[in-house]
């Protein structure tokens, strides 16, 4: 019996987990009582007319991301909930958000098709929630998920209780990149991951207290962000402190070398005072964590994971935007 666990082998190996947030335009969450199956969207209670439309969108390459959602108590509503979270475009703090109430998830599939038309639906509501936690259980896709993200999630649960947060709810979620740095989760609407958690670090997150360079073993980057602006935001993260997630923010790679040991990036903020500051970096290949590691339980080979580090960074810009009203 095979009982390597990736995320052990990931920690043992001391990996710097930054730079792994994945990169989407469209989250598309849609609450399924469990269990579900390895490839989540042939689970049992996941209807034809959702699955042939989850494969139109992967053949059609859209920049979306379907996840199944869970809680303790959704095999027992009498509703499925729709969650559609959409990137924000230019200067951004996240992912804006639309919620359904749904009779049962037979109707996800044309809610969500009209939303791709860009028709509106009447089932859209309102809702006080102001983030929305996904934390990874998946254990059928990798059992590190089962073994560490299961247990996270009811101790996350009764964090959330503890400090009274009312408007944060706290979702099983299906697969989505990352095994290894189990238990990771998505922050929404910010869109940041986070990975190899414990009650400690992610209730300086839940909060925004405590030591900030707590995300130097935790924070997996950014979802708005290209895997090599990740690396600079977290620089930026730790010489701001958690003001940061207050902040816009918008990044882009200015040049990268043939040999990609070499990346010029460029990263653009604005303070909620309307001071808009841009930094340059260089970031470059580092040898000393670059590894080779198992991306997941199963893999039957090592892949060579090459990590960056911020080499030099400097202001560009700095000057206070003025806004007419």
């Amino acid at each position: 019996m095979n009982t390597v666990f990736c995320s052990d082998h990931s920690r043992q190996a001391g990996e710097d987990i930054i730079g792994n947030a994945t990169n989407y335009q469209t989250y598309i969450l849609v609450e399924c009582p469990l269990p579900w199956t390895s490839e989540a969207f042939n689970s049992k209670w996941v209807p034809q007319n959702l699955r042939i439309l989850v494969e139109e969108v992967k053949r059609a390459k859209l920049p979306i991301r379907f996840l199944l959602i869970a809680n303790d108590i959704s095999h027992k509503v009498n509703y499925t909930t729709l969650l559609i979270y959409q990137r924000k475009e230019g200067l951004s703090n996240g992912f804006c958000k639309q919620e359904f109430k749904l009779k049962n998830i037979e109707q996800v599939a044309a809610v969500v098709q009209k939303w791709l038309w860009g028709i509106n639906s009447n089932s859209e509501l309102e809702t006080s929630t102001t983030r929305d936690i996904l934390v990874c259980t998946h254990g059928s896709h990798d059992k590190c998920c089962a073994r560490y993200g299961a247990p996270f999630y009811f101790k996350l649960t009764a964090t959330i209780a503890d400090l009274c947060l009312d408007n944060v709810r706290i979702w099983k979620s299906s697969h989505f990149g990352g095994h290894r740095f189990a238990p990771t989760v998505i922050d929404l609407p910010e869109g940041r991951y986070y990975g190899v958690l414990d009650q400690d670090s992610f209730r300086s997150i839940l909060t925004r207290t405590g030591d900030i360079q707590c995300l130097n073993k935790v924070y997996r980057g950014w979802g708005i962000l290209p895997a090599a602006l990740q690396i600079l935001e977290r620089e930026l993260i730790l010489q701001n402190g958690w003001d940061w997630f207050n902040y816009k923010v918008a990044g882009k790679i200015l040049e990268q070398s043939l040999d990609n040991n070499t990346i010029l990036a460029e990263l653009s903020f604005e303070k909620p005072s309307g001071s808009f500051y841009t930094y340059q970096a260089k970031l470059l290949k580092d040898e000393t964590k670059t590894q080779q590691l198992k991306s997941s339980c199963n893999a039957t080979q090592e892949l060579v994971v090459t990590k960056y580090a911020v080499g030099s960074l400097w202001l560009t810009s700095n000057k206070v935007m003025s806004y007419s009203t």
